[in-house]
């Protein structure tokens, strides 16, 4: 037998970590934790004991280049004091000469590459930055026959999938779950701590030092409005008022998404109490799941373009919705950076069911500008992806809402017969269909 001592003298708050008998790990930790160094150190440990035929570990960066700059140099210093340790440059793997284990580097821009491989363990380096499949679909599966561990890492870069397997940590007895977040971990002074946040912005800073999964969505419209909104507890259980009117906010998708909000206007605000989202079915399928979760009697607020004529039934979409029974009200045209201002100054009053409308909200959360990665600008306009339906039709639920308040403030405020009311820019827009 030969004894070797791999001179490891892991961070403290990483001792736990490396003591760990859990399979699965998860680590959220702020900027120069360590938290890579101490993975590799776990590889080389983990490695270096095994008495597993020609067992096999990895490290998986986003990038393969990534994989090299960050974990290849570290990889090879921890080593380099065992006898008969082999490294490879070109491959980027290092191999133990007493037991045959094998430390291989990969990136999950080339996924693909991983399918077929067997390993007994893994280390998932910003996971957050890759493709999901390649958990799912290969590296997953690579675990399989050894019954293989396998550690995720990162700093959070919004809801994404990272933030689902620190979610799943969390909550999950069998798992390992280590939150580091700089003002908490003693790793970095705290001049440098104070340096860096002058310098920084408030998300910047709460992104890479205190591990904010809400503050780290760079361009996002609405995450801090929901920060706000989950602090001072509107996001929460709320019951239907039966004596309130339940109106509905659609964006309409032909072959695509469509997109609802349910929503009462009461005394504190707006309620929003579902959401309701689906992808390639008719109206009526709709119209019935509306029904049947009993939201009916209200107005269901459509964006202008519902009135268009379908060129394969005759019919447009608001003709088809009042075929049904649906009390429609067509919305006026409005820019897409107005309704999204409106909807930030609305979010105040805003209420939110959390567990009906908990796709809504991280659909909210996420939408964000589009960002431009040759210029490194915003561009003037929403990216377009999953998120964009939800927050559409929370622009018009927006609009809705306000059309509420706008004939509240008409009842309130009579004027005298012959008179016209002349209020806030919301009423003088409806002074026209509203002569009082």
């Amino acid at each position: 037998m030969t004894v070797v001592n791999l001179e490891i003298v892991p961070r403290k708050p990483f001792r736990p970590y490396l003591l760990r008998k859990s399979r699965w790990s998860c680590i959220v930790a702020h900027r120069r934790a360590g938290k890579t160094v101490a993975c590799i150190q776990d590889l080389i440990a983990k490695a270096a004991s095994s008495t597993a035929p020609n067992a096999r570990y990895a490290y998986i960066a986003p990038f393969y280049t990534q994989a090299k700059d960050v974990a290849w140099a570290y990889l090879k210093q921890y080593t380099s004091g065992i006898p008969g340790v082999a490294s490879n440059e070109g491959e980027l793997h290092i191999t133990f000469a007493h037991n045959g284990a094998r430390i291989r580097l990969y990136g999950a821009d080339n996924y693909d590459r991983m399918r077929g491989i067997y390993l007994d363990g893994c280390i998932l380096d910003e996971n957050g930055d890759m493709d999901p499949r390649a958990w799912s679909e290969v590296i997953r599966p690579a675990l399989s026959d050894r019954k293989g561990w396998a550690t995720f890492i990162g700093t959070p870069k919004g809801r994404n999938a990272f933030y689902e397997v620190h979610r799943l940590a969390e909550d999950a007895a069998d798992w390992f779950s280590l939150v580091l977040r700089a003002s908490e971990s003693g790793l970095i002074d705290s001049g440098e701590l104070d340096d860096a946040r002058r310098m920084m912005s408030a998300e910047q800073y709460a992104q890479e030092y205190e591990c904010s999964f809400d503050a780290a969505i760079v361009g996002a419209y609405y995450a801090s409005q929901l920060a706000d909104a989950e602090r001072e507890g509107r996001v929460t259980s709320i019951d239907l008022d039966r004596d309130l009117p339940i109106h509905t906010a659609w964006d309409l998708g032909i072959g695509d998404s469509t997109a609802i909000w349910v929503f009462q206007a009461g005394p504190e605000g707006m309620r929003l109490i579902d959401y309701i989202e689906d992808h390639g079915k008719a109206l009526g399928h709709y119209v019935g799941e509306l029904e049947a979760r009993g939201y009916a009697g209200g107005t269901d607020y459509v964006p202008h373009d519902a009135k268009v004529r379908s060129l394969d039934t005759g019919r447009s979409r608001l003709e088809t919705l009042v075929g049904m029974g649906r009390k429609v009200h067509l919305l006026p045209p409005a820019a897409v950076d107005d309704g999204i201002n409106g909807v930030r100054q609305l979010f105040p009053r805003m209420w939110f069911d959390a567990d009906k409308c908990r796709d809504g909200i991280e659909a909210l959360r996420q939408y964000r500008t589009e960002f431009d990665e040759k210029t490194k600008a915003f561009k003037p306009r929403p990216r377009h992806d999953w998120t964009s339906h939800c927050a559409d039709a929370m622009r018009y639920a927006a609009q809705g809402y306000r059309d509420l308040a706008v004939q509240r403030v008409q009842q309130i405020a009579k004027p005298a017969p012959g008179q016209v009311y002349i209020g806030p820019p919301e009423v003088e827009r409806h002074q026209k269909r509203t002569r009082l």
